[in-house]
This record gives C-alpha cells, structure tokens and sequence, in this order.
C-alpha cells in the first residue's frame, strides 16, 4: 500500500526536522469531546531533496482509520510480542489524515478521534508517534523507535469545571533513550513548536500559564512551547484550568 508506505517514512522523517504540532481538543458540557493532533509539515517537506523516495509527484489527500488497517493487518500483528501489540492496539480509536502537494510543498498530518471521556485519549501523542512504526508491507515494524514520548505517560482530567493535563516519566531508561535519540536533530528541532488549543464549553476562570492567550469569547486557550524543550522536560509542561461555574 504505497500511501502507508509514505505516511510511514514521512511520519518519522518529519519527528526529527523542524516542524510545529498541534494538540487541540473541543469539549462539550457533558465533558465529551473530540481530539486531534496535526503535524505541520511543509517545511520539512521544502527541505527534502527531489530524490527523496517519500515524495511524489501526486498529490494525496486520504483518510487513515486505523481500526481497518489493524483488522487487515491482524494476521502479522499476531506474530508481535503482547508489548507491540499492546501498543498498536493504542492507535484503534484513531484516525489521520494525510494532506500531501509537493508542489505546492505542504505535508500536514492530523491524527483525530471522537471520546466520551477526555481520560480516553491519554497519552494521544505517544500514540501519533506510534503511527510512524506502521511499516510499508505488513503494516508494523519495530516499536519503541519515536524520538520522543517513550517511557511517559499523559493524563487528562476534565471533572466538573476543572481541567487538566499532566504528563509523567514512568520509565527513566526509556525516557533517557528518546532524549538521546534527539541529540543529531537538535538543531532542526530547536525551530519546532507545540501548540495547546483547547476549546471549552464556558469561560475560563483561571489557568496557572503565565503565556497562554484566550479567545475573544474567553472560552479557547491557546498554549504555545518548544517541542525540543519539552521533550527534555515533559513533567514540566503541566496545564490546569478552571472554568467558570
């Protein structure tokens, strides 16, 4: 399947060049939602050399539901150890979308779900960077190899007028692993941004980010960090809101 072939080998390319992400989440009053995470990836794309066996001369806009691609797929991902499947098994909720014009030198990706609970997407970017591991003939390769977001774990809350997220290193041989992993990039990476926008039923009240903006309605706040700084130090990019009542 070429188009996963090349999802696949752009998604890991583009995780170690400069490029902007963001996680945006809509809430509704019964605390349901939809999340997304978008990858921005036209610079890198006007970096790559012509040559570069992840472009093509087509244009691709399509629509990955990784429910179907693990349901094809179910025979190989059988042969993976319960720690690999674990692990795709994740990216079952999740969809993404691919827009590619090399023409025009834009690759964005946006990876999107529906929840009842915000707690249902915990840790959705550990699962975006999953997505790359999806190889280009069985659809999976080798797990654990993402830069970043191995050995933590991200929580969301959301409960009555108070929402939260936090993120936490569970495993620190991991964690040092990925950072490792980073040191060759670090310079593209130095340009990369990651983008909270979060879209609330009501007002906010009060949020302990010192640098976040708001909405003129005052009921979407917009975060923006450095994903290089952040990979560093996860545990210090903690976000609390309190909305009003």
């Amino acid at each position: 399947m070429k188009i996963i072939k090349i999802m696949a080998v752009a998604l890991v390319t583009a995780l170690f060049i400069a490029c902007n992400f963001t996680e945006e989440i809509h809430f509704e009053e019964n605390g349901s939602g939809k999340l997304s995470i978008r990858l921005d990836g036209s610079e890198m794309m006007q970096m790559m050399p012509e040559s570069d066996s992840t472009l093509t001369e087509e244009k691709i806009d399509s629509t990955l539901v990784f429910k179907d691609l693990l349901r094809e797929k179910k025979d190989s991902i059988a042969l993976l150890s319960p720690e690999e499947q674990a692990e795709l098994k994740r990216l079952e909720p999740f969809s993404i979308h691919m827009l590619m014009n090399p023409e025009k030198g834009v690759m964005n990706f946006d990876m999107f779900t529906d929840f009842k609970d915000v707690s249902e997407v915990n840790d959705a970017f550990s699962a975006f960077q999953n997505a790359s591991a999806m190889g280009p003939n069985n659809g999976t390769s080798q797990m654990g190899n993402g830069p970043s977001g191995q050995g933590t774990e991200v929580t969301y809350s959301f409960k009555g007028n108070k929402f939260s997220r936090i993120i936490n290193i569970t495993d620190q041989e991991l964690f040092q692993q990925s950072i490792d992993s980073l040191a060759s990039a670090e310079m593209f990476l130095a340009s990369s941004t990651y983008t909270f926008k979060y879209h609330f039923p009501k007002r906010v009240k009060s949020t302990n980010l010192d640098n976040a903006t708001f909405s003129m309605d005052g009921k979407t706040l917009i975060y923006e960090v450095n994903f290089l700084e952040m990979s560093k130090a996860p545990e210090s990019v903690v976000i609390e809101v309190e909305l009003e009542k």
